[in-house]
């Protein structure tokens, strides 16, 4: 039996770059909690800063603006003094939180055994 390019693995074809370009916006630590969180409404930049604990705030500037060029989050301005501004998913942004979300809880339920995981692997990595 042939098997056609559309029946093909996206890992065959050139669509892996693709997928690999998407992945290394959408996987990276900071993106995810930030969809996760956007995820139950529009809020400020500091809003968000205190709700992704850790994230300094030139790394949340930048994971903003690539989730914004992605189409994945707006970022509305608003005439006031100073100037008030919001982010909120985007419909785009919105289906991918199912997938993140999925993901978080993933890595929540699996982290004791990752845990004792690397405990193992760092014991015998420190007796060889």
């Amino acid at each position: 039996m042939e098997v056609t390019e559309d029946l093909q693995s996206p890992h065959e074809r050139s669509d892996c770059q693709a997928v690999n370009a998407v992945l290394g916006r959408v996987g990276d630590k900071w993106s995810v909690l930030i969809i996760s969180r956007l995820g139950d409404g529009t809020f400020r930049f500091n809003e968000l800063k205190r709700m992704v604990g850790g994230i300094s705030q030139r790394m949340l500037t930048l994971t903003l603006r690539g989730l914004e060029r992605d189409g994945l989050v707006t970022r509305t301005v608003f005439p006031t003094v100073p100037p008030r501004v919001e982010y909120e998913l985007t419909a785009l942004g919105h289906s991918l939180r199912e997938p993140v979300d999925a993901l978080a809880a993933w890595a929540l339920q699996h982290q004791p055994e990752i845990a004792e995981a690397n405990r193992l692997y760092d014991q015998r990595s420190q007796s060889s």
